[in-house]
């Protein structure tokens, strides 16, 4: 049933994924099938013609797994069957052919760091039986929660379990063979379903050092990604993923794994995409790097060169599920207009959050009673449900009583209102999806004024002005895409040039 998917051109996307632009899916939030508020994997069908008219080249499905959604379905109870709230695993088996039909391709979750305290292991755990799948200890030590408070909670004979995130997501013992052999046939099981690859929850996770050493200090989780965490980044991860790959290698289509790894070194996170480990990792150095010209330069320079050095593609991303929307952290729609034509203008592979093709900024006045987030819930200046908020597909929003409710003003960023508007932020991204995929070459920098960047690939110049104030580039070439008059403040733009200034 594998097929190795065609181009429009019809020619054979080999290696597809080194240059493919995905489109994140967050599941509950984007379209609603069946008219009950949250959105489904009916949803998800019904808007592939969308999807494929962006100029995407595939979809990234957050997980729709059964689960009691403590953690939104990053909390799976049941690895190989779909929740009745987001449909069943004909409807899955349906969305994938009809992707496939319309040239996407489909990548899914896999949540390998923990389950679902509601899982049949941990529940067998619970009764004292096979409790080495799980990481038990008489004594808990110093480590906290992802989400807050003791990553430590006791059971009722006394022992305790390790949980990285919610005490609802118990983490697996990945020295356990029998957990690594059930992982690996759940891989197997969607795979044959027909997936095109996985990103990979936590990648950086799964392995914790056996004498579980103290860490002597709090706040734990702003280390991630900064410094050394003894629970997170370990090198024995890194044996997992290239067992990993030896199963995507085994299936034809290019297959791929996606890491969802923090690691506090752009090397260090190159480890995760060497030629027999995982395919792409989340950039996320670049992604919080704030709006300045010389900052960004470095995190661009750095990534290309480490992820060079592996032989791996740099994969970029403005946002996603668990961070505040880009409009809103780099302080407007116009810079974040002028960050996607940065991004996409750069070679490797990117991705696209649900949303963000509308301009949508984070919704920071969600009712209390409403945001259920679990990491919130400890901490209410981290929460994600403002970046989790439906997509309004009409004027009017398109949902019957969603499960968060769509501000009023995003009438006027509808996918209703923009569609076919030439200077909206939606045409801004399907005209230069389709630039894109004719940009070709590195990147070389060039001389700009202070305070902004300009670069090329080929005959393309990608030209951006981070300042508050309107520059000249003295560019001379026909204008390909702007998102606003070129040079103005806050503003990028693509030429196509015969001679680079």
């Amino acid at each position: 049933m594998v097929r190795d998917i065609q181009g429009k051109s019809g020619v054979s996307m080999t290696a597809w994924w080194r240059d493919a632009a995905i489109y994140q899916v967050y599941v509950r939030s984007f379209a609603d099938g069946n008219g009950d508020g949250v959105g489904d994997l009916i949803g998800v069908r019904d808007r592939l013609p969308y999807l494929a008219g962006l100029g995407v080249d595939a979809i990234w499905l957050t997980p729709f797994y059964t689960s009691p959604m403590a953690d939104f379905g990053y909390d799976v109870a049941d690895y190989r069957d779909v929740d009745p709230l987001f449909g069943s695993l004909a409807d899955a088996k349906a969305l994938i052919d009809e992707a496939h039909g319309h040239g996407l391709r489909v990548i899914v979750d896999i949540v390998p760091n923990h389950t679902s305290s509601a899982h049949a292991w941990f529940q067998e755990a619970l009764r004292g039986e096979n409790r080495d799948r799980y990481i038990f200890r008489d004594r808990p030590n110093d480590w906290e929660s992802i989400f807050g408070g003791p990553a430590w909670t006791q059971v009722e004979d006394g022992q305790w379990y390790l949980h990285l995130f919610d005490p609802s997501q118990p983490d697996l013992n990945w020295d356990n063979d029998e957990v690594r052999g059930e992982f690996e046939s759940i891989l197997r099981f969607w795979l044959d379903l027909g997936v095109d690859g996985f990103r990979v929850d936590v990648a950086h996770g799964m392995v914790k050092p056996r004498d579980l050493p103290d860490i002597g200090r709090g706040d734990q989780a702003t280390m991630v990604g900064r410094e050394p965490v003894p629970f997170f980044d370990n090198d024995g991860v890194h044996e997992i993923h290239r067992a990993w790959r030896r199963v995507l290698d085994s299936y034809p289509g290019e297959r791929i794994g996606v890491a969802e790894a923090w690691a506090p070194t752009a090397e260090r996170l190159a480890m995760y995409v060497r030629p027999d480990e995982l395919h792409q990792a989340f950039n996320f150095h670049y992604l919080f790097t704030p709006w300045n010209a010389a900052e960004l330069r470095a995190v661009i320079d750095s990534s290309l060169a480490t992820a060079g050095s592996v032989g791996a593609p740099t994969t970029w991303v403005l946002s996603n599920h668990d961070v505040k929307r880009h409009v809103t952290r780099y302080g407007g729609l116009a810079r974040a207009r002028a960050a996607a034509l940065l991004t996409l203008a750069l070679p490797g592979s990117t991705y696209v959050y649900q949303g963000e093709e509308l301009g949508l900024p984070e919704v920071l006045d969600l009712p209390e009673e409403l945001c259920q987030d679990p990491q919130r819930l400890r901490d209410p200046d981290s929460g994600r449900d403002g970046c989790r908020v439906p997509l309004p597909w009409t004027r009017e929003s398109g949902w019957d009583d969603p499960w968060l409710p769509i501000p009023a003003e995003w009438a006027a960023l509808s996918v209703e209102a923009q569609q076919g508007v030439a200077d909206s932020t939606l045409e801004l991204y399907r005209t230069a999806l389709k630039l894109r995929r004719d940009l070709r070459g590195e990147l070389t920098w060039h001389d700009s004024p202070a305070g902004t960047l300009m670069f090329s690939r080929g005959e393309i110049v990608c030209a951006v002005n981070l300042t508050g104030t309107p520059v000249d580039f003295g560019v001379d070439g026909e204008l390909l895409i702007a998102s606003d008059v070129p040079g103005a403040a806050d503003s990028a733009a693509w030429w196509k040039v015969k001679c680079v200034p």
